[in-house]
Protein backbone atom coordinates (compact mmCIF):
# COMPACT_ATOMS: atom_id res chain seq x y z
CA UNK A 1 0.00 0.00 0.00
CA UNK A 2 1.32 3.80 -0.72
CA UNK A 3 1.05 5.66 1.81
CA UNK A 4 -1.10 8.39 0.83
CA UNK A 5 1.67 10.76 2.21
CA UNK A 6 2.65 10.38 -0.93
CA UNK A 7 0.00 12.23 -2.60
CA UNK A 8 -0.11 16.36 -1.72
CA UNK A 9 -3.04 16.61 -2.72
CA UNK A 10 -4.61 14.16 -0.57
CA UNK A 11 -2.38 15.19 2.41
CA UNK A 12 -3.55 18.75 1.80
CA UNK A 13 -7.23 17.54 1.89
CA UNK A 14 -6.64 15.81 5.44
CA UNK A 15 -4.92 18.76 6.45
CA UNK A 16 -7.71 21.22 5.96
CA UNK A 17 -9.91 18.37 7.48
CA UNK A 18 -7.94 17.70 10.72
CA UNK A 19 -8.36 21.81 11.06
CA UNK A 20 -12.02 21.91 10.41
CA UNK A 21 -12.12 19.07 12.54
CA UNK A 22 -10.09 20.60 16.14
CA UNK A 23 -11.57 23.79 15.61
CA UNK A 24 -15.49 22.24 15.77
CA UNK A 25 -14.43 19.34 17.88
CA UNK A 26 -13.04 22.22 20.31
CA UNK A 27 -16.47 23.44 20.86
CA UNK A 28 -19.26 20.84 20.68
CA UNK A 29 -17.11 17.75 20.02
CA UNK A 30 -18.08 15.67 16.97
CA UNK A 31 -14.30 16.34 14.83
CA UNK A 32 -14.26 12.51 14.74
CA UNK A 33 -17.10 12.47 12.29
CA UNK A 34 -15.05 14.72 10.01
CA UNK A 35 -11.62 13.68 10.35
CA UNK A 36 -11.98 9.64 10.06
CA UNK A 37 -14.40 9.43 7.23
CA UNK A 38 -11.38 11.42 5.62
CA UNK A 39 -8.83 9.42 6.48
CA UNK A 40 -11.21 6.53 5.24
CA UNK A 41 -11.84 8.37 2.05
CA UNK A 42 -7.71 8.47 1.29
CA UNK A 43 -7.27 4.70 1.77
CA UNK A 44 -7.02 3.76 5.28
CA UNK A 45 -8.60 0.63 6.70
CA UNK A 46 -11.33 1.64 9.28
CA UNK A 47 -9.03 0.24 12.18
CA UNK A 48 -6.16 2.71 10.63
CA UNK A 49 -8.46 6.02 10.62
CA UNK A 50 -9.65 5.58 14.04
CA UNK A 51 -5.98 4.98 14.97
CA UNK A 52 -4.45 8.01 13.50
CA UNK A 53 -6.83 10.06 14.55
CA UNK A 54 -6.33 9.64 18.04
CA UNK A 55 -2.99 11.33 17.30
CA UNK A 56 -4.24 14.62 15.92
CA UNK A 57 -7.32 14.25 18.45
CA UNK A 58 -5.03 14.03 21.56
CA UNK A 59 -2.95 17.19 20.93
CA UNK A 60 -6.00 19.16 19.66
CA UNK A 61 -8.08 18.26 22.77
CA UNK A 62 -4.56 19.66 24.98
CA UNK A 63 -4.59 22.62 23.15
CA UNK A 64 -8.37 23.29 23.45
CA UNK A 65 -8.34 22.34 27.16
CA UNK A 66 -5.47 24.55 27.93
CA UNK A 67 -7.49 27.73 26.54
CA UNK A 68 -10.30 26.26 29.05
CA UNK A 69 -7.87 26.07 31.75
CA UNK A 70 -6.61 29.40 31.64
CA UNK A 71 -10.56 30.84 31.25
CA UNK A 72 -10.56 28.94 34.84
CA UNK A 73 -14.08 27.37 33.53
CA UNK A 74 -12.67 23.80 34.38
CA UNK A 75 -15.07 22.50 37.18
CA UNK A 76 -11.37 20.47 38.35
CA UNK A 77 -13.37 18.05 40.86
CA UNK A 78 -15.76 16.67 38.06
CA UNK A 79 -12.13 16.71 35.46
CA UNK A 80 -9.85 15.11 37.70
CA UNK A 81 -11.93 12.36 38.62
CA UNK A 82 -13.31 11.94 34.92
CA UNK A 83 -9.82 12.07 33.76
CA UNK A 84 -8.55 8.83 35.61
CA UNK A 85 -11.74 6.95 34.65
CA UNK A 86 -11.47 8.06 31.02
CA UNK A 87 -8.43 7.05 30.95
CA UNK A 88 -8.91 3.67 31.93
CA UNK A 89 -12.13 3.55 30.01
CA UNK A 90 -10.09 4.72 26.70
CA UNK A 91 -7.76 1.60 27.40
CA UNK A 92 -10.45 -0.94 27.62
CA UNK A 93 -12.65 0.62 24.98
CA UNK A 94 -9.61 0.18 22.11
CA UNK A 95 -8.11 -3.00 23.51
CA UNK A 96 -11.83 -5.59 24.32
CA UNK A 97 -14.28 -6.50 21.27
CA UNK A 98 -17.25 -5.29 23.32
CA UNK A 99 -19.80 -7.59 20.92
CA UNK A 100 -21.53 -4.74 18.88
CA UNK A 101 -20.90 -4.77 15.60
CA UNK A 102 -19.82 -1.02 13.67
CA UNK A 103 -23.34 -1.48 12.06
CA UNK A 104 -25.30 -2.06 15.42
CA UNK A 105 -23.18 0.58 17.42
CA UNK A 106 -24.18 2.69 13.93
CA UNK A 107 -27.97 2.37 14.44
CA UNK A 108 -27.70 3.43 18.06
CA UNK A 109 -25.80 6.55 17.85
CA UNK A 110 -28.36 7.14 15.27
CA UNK A 111 -31.30 6.52 17.83
CA UNK A 112 -29.25 8.78 20.50
CA UNK A 113 -28.82 12.00 18.57
CA UNK A 114 -32.27 13.01 18.17
CA UNK A 115 -32.89 12.52 21.92
CA UNK A 116 -29.71 14.33 22.76
CA UNK A 117 -30.50 17.34 20.62
CA UNK A 118 -33.75 17.31 22.38
CA UNK A 119 -32.50 17.46 25.68
CA UNK A 120 -29.52 20.06 24.82
CA UNK A 121 -33.00 22.60 23.99
CA UNK A 122 -34.51 21.48 26.51
CA UNK A 123 -34.50 24.88 29.35
CA UNK A 124 -32.18 23.44 32.27
CA UNK A 125 -32.90 25.72 35.18
CA UNK A 126 -30.80 25.95 38.10
CA UNK A 127 -27.48 25.25 36.33
CA UNK A 128 -24.55 24.83 38.44
CA UNK A 129 -21.51 27.30 38.40
CA UNK A 130 -19.34 26.71 41.62
CA UNK A 131 -17.57 23.29 42.72
CA UNK A 132 -19.60 23.86 46.35
CA UNK A 133 -23.13 23.50 43.98
CA UNK A 134 -22.39 20.44 43.05
CA UNK A 135 -23.75 17.36 45.39
CA UNK A 136 -21.12 14.71 46.15
CA UNK A 137 -23.14 12.24 44.39
CA UNK A 138 -22.88 14.28 40.93
CA UNK A 139 -18.68 14.36 41.77
CA UNK A 140 -18.19 11.42 42.69
CA UNK A 141 -20.66 8.95 41.14
CA UNK A 142 -22.22 10.44 38.37
CA UNK A 143 -19.08 11.86 37.20
CA UNK A 144 -16.81 9.30 37.18
CA UNK A 145 -19.47 6.23 35.66
CA UNK A 146 -19.78 8.96 32.61
CA UNK A 147 -16.25 9.24 31.70
CA UNK A 148 -15.84 5.50 32.17
CA UNK A 149 -18.40 4.61 30.05
CA UNK A 150 -17.78 7.21 27.26
CA UNK A 151 -14.17 6.55 27.47
CA UNK A 152 -14.76 2.83 26.64
CA UNK A 153 -16.75 4.33 24.20
CA UNK A 154 -13.46 6.61 22.23
CA UNK A 155 -11.80 3.82 22.40
CA UNK A 156 -13.87 1.46 21.09
CA UNK A 157 -15.29 4.08 18.13
CA UNK A 158 -14.37 7.67 19.07
CA UNK A 159 -16.67 9.78 16.74
CA UNK A 160 -18.99 11.99 18.90
CA UNK A 161 -17.30 11.49 21.96
CA UNK A 162 -17.22 14.95 23.02
CA UNK A 163 -20.91 15.86 22.12
CA UNK A 164 -21.89 12.80 24.69
CA UNK A 165 -19.78 14.30 27.06
CA UNK A 166 -20.81 17.73 27.00
CA UNK A 167 -24.68 16.33 26.91
CA UNK A 168 -24.03 14.27 29.48
CA UNK A 169 -22.64 16.71 31.96
CA UNK A 170 -24.78 19.44 30.81
CA UNK A 171 -28.19 17.57 31.19
CA UNK A 172 -27.29 15.09 34.39
CA UNK A 173 -25.06 17.63 36.53
CA UNK A 174 -26.05 20.30 35.76
CA UNK A 175 -23.02 22.16 34.26
CA UNK A 176 -23.81 25.08 31.67
CA UNK A 177 -22.42 24.50 28.24
CA UNK A 178 -19.08 26.34 28.31
CA UNK A 179 -18.39 24.42 31.58
CA UNK A 180 -19.55 21.01 30.37
CA UNK A 181 -17.19 21.92 26.94
CA UNK A 182 -14.40 22.49 29.27
CA UNK A 183 -14.34 19.63 31.17
CA UNK A 184 -15.57 17.10 28.46
CA UNK A 185 -11.74 18.60 27.12
CA UNK A 186 -10.25 17.32 30.21
CA UNK A 187 -11.86 13.90 29.82
CA UNK A 188 -11.45 13.77 26.34
CA UNK A 189 -8.29 14.50 26.03
CA UNK A 190 -7.59 11.23 29.11
CA UNK A 191 -9.77 8.97 27.14
CA UNK A 192 -8.34 9.50 23.51
CA UNK A 193 -4.68 9.34 25.27
CA UNK A 194 -5.61 5.97 26.66
CA UNK A 195 -6.45 4.83 23.33
CA UNK A 196 -3.97 5.69 21.54
CA UNK A 197 -1.14 4.74 24.13
CA UNK A 198 -2.62 0.94 22.74
CA UNK A 199 -3.18 1.94 19.44
CA UNK A 200 0.33 2.47 19.46
CA UNK A 201 1.52 -0.26 20.52
CA UNK A 202 -0.88 -2.53 18.07
CA UNK A 203 1.48 -0.41 15.57
CA UNK A 204 -1.57 1.12 13.92
CA UNK A 205 -0.99 4.64 13.65
CA UNK A 206 0.56 6.12 10.82
CA UNK A 207 3.00 8.80 12.28
CA UNK A 208 3.97 10.06 9.18
CA UNK A 209 0.54 11.42 8.42
CA UNK A 210 -0.36 11.99 12.17
CA UNK A 211 2.43 14.70 12.50
CA UNK A 212 0.49 17.26 9.88
CA UNK A 213 -2.70 16.70 11.20
CA UNK A 214 -1.87 16.98 14.66
CA UNK A 215 -0.21 20.59 13.40
CA UNK A 216 -3.56 21.74 11.74
CA UNK A 217 -5.83 20.08 14.47
CA UNK A 218 -4.14 21.83 17.75
CA UNK A 219 -4.63 25.24 15.55
CA UNK A 220 -8.37 24.24 14.88
CA UNK A 221 -8.73 23.94 18.54
CA UNK A 222 -6.99 26.68 19.87
CA UNK A 223 -9.05 28.93 17.50
CA UNK A 224 -12.19 27.28 18.34
CA UNK A 225 -12.47 26.59 22.22
CA UNK A 226 -11.04 30.56 22.40
CA UNK A 227 -14.26 31.63 20.30
CA UNK A 228 -16.16 29.11 22.44
CA UNK A 229 -15.26 31.18 25.72
CA UNK A 230 -15.95 34.89 24.14
CA UNK A 231 -18.93 33.54 22.89
CA UNK A 232 -20.34 31.69 25.43
CA UNK A 233 -23.50 29.20 26.17
CA UNK A 234 -25.56 30.41 23.16
CA UNK A 235 -22.57 30.16 20.31
CA UNK A 236 -21.73 26.69 21.49
CA UNK A 237 -25.62 25.48 21.31
CA UNK A 238 -25.74 26.62 17.56
CA UNK A 239 -22.25 24.97 16.79
CA UNK A 240 -24.02 21.82 18.97
CA UNK A 241 -27.02 21.48 16.69
CA UNK A 242 -24.37 21.67 13.55
CA UNK A 243 -22.79 18.93 14.45
CA UNK A 244 -25.60 16.32 15.55
CA UNK A 245 -27.14 17.57 11.80
CA UNK A 246 -23.63 16.19 10.52
CA UNK A 247 -23.25 13.09 12.45
CA UNK A 248 -26.71 12.52 11.89
CA UNK A 249 -26.40 12.86 8.21
CA UNK A 250 -22.94 11.00 8.30
CA UNK A 251 -24.47 7.52 9.86
CA UNK A 252 -27.12 7.59 7.67
CA UNK A 253 -25.44 7.57 4.55
CA UNK A 254 -22.59 4.55 6.47
CA UNK A 255 -25.58 2.67 7.49
CA UNK A 256 -27.22 2.76 3.45
CA UNK A 257 -24.13 1.77 2.16
CA UNK A 258 -23.78 -1.07 4.88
Amino acid sequence: MEYISDSYYILAFLIIASFCAGFIDSIAGGGGFILVPALMLAGLSPTMAVATNKLPAVFGTAAAAYNFIRSKTVIWPVALIGLVCAFLGGMAGSHINLGVSQDTLNKIVLFILPVAAIVTFIPKKNLKHNVKDFSKKELYIAAPVISFILGIYDGFFGPGMGTFLIIAFYSIIGMNMVQASAVSKIVNFASGAGALVMFLKAGQVIIVIGIPLLIANVLGSYIGSKMAIKNGQAFVKKILIIVFIVMFISLIIKIIKG
